[in-house]
């Protein structure tokens, strides 16, 4: 790995199916308040996104799953694309933050039935398998369903790096991810998202992106 050949651009479009959960930080809560709020973005009047490293975690996590790799860097191709510090392999892979598309904000601060703007709060419960009871109520924010993020990965292609075969893990992921979860409480149904078709671009020596058919 000498020399950086390609920068490869994938613009695609993710929609919550279900409500998303991906924790801020819970200093300060009042008393009544969300006990568990979603990470947002102060200088955008306080809106949620999804940040980069969730989504290059949870894909890595998946493709790790699926070769069977008992533990993180166990597997070259993986490492390959996402990198691994502890054998000073760099990440190949860039993903941005996601930011919420202007037509969904719009829509949510237009929206009378959330409990705050642009998210909803869920009350989850401990169940007393004695007595029946509901216990320990606490409440979840989340960003609701049918809500749109746009997203971009950048792919490094080097020297003597298959561009295909970075490109196709990548897919793997990113199918993967739509097979399972987001963020929090997966098992409880939070987090299945699903991402648009993706539109591909090459920089070329010039640092411009040309869009391109396919791959």
């Amino acid at each position: 790995m000498k020399q950086l050949v390609k920068k490869i651009k994938i613009n695609t479009t993710i929609e919550l199916l279900t409500g998303l959960h991906i924790g801020g930080s819970s200093d300060n809560v009042e008393i009544g308040g969300i006990d568990n709020p979603v990470i947002k973005i102060a200088t955008k009047d306080n809106q949620p996104y999804i940040p980069g490293s969730s989504l290059k975690g949870k894909m890595r996590c998946l493709l790790e799953q699926i070769a069977g790799a008992a533990k993180v860097g166990g597997n070259s191709d993986v490492n390959n694309l996402f990198g691994f510090s502890q054998s000073n392999q760099p990440s190949k892979l860039i993903v941005r933050d996601a930011m919420l598309q202007e037509k969904s904000a719009s829509e949510l601060r237009a929206c009378y039935n959330l409990d705050m703007p642009y998210t909803e709060g869920k009350w989850e419960n401990v169940i007393d398998r004695v007595k029946g009871t509901a216990e320990h109520p606490r409440q979840m924010e989340r960003i609701p369903a049918g809500v749109f993020f746009d997203v971009e990965f950048v792919v490094n292609v080097w020297d003597d790096d298959k561009e295909k075969d970075l490109l196709d893990l990548l897919q793997k992921g990113i199918n993967a991810l739509e097979n399972d979860y987001l963020g929090g409480s997966g098992s409880r149904g939070y987090g299945q998202i699903k991402f648009d078709d993706l539109k591909y671009s090459h920089a070329d020596e010039t640092t411009e992106w040309k869009m391109v058919e396919g791959k």
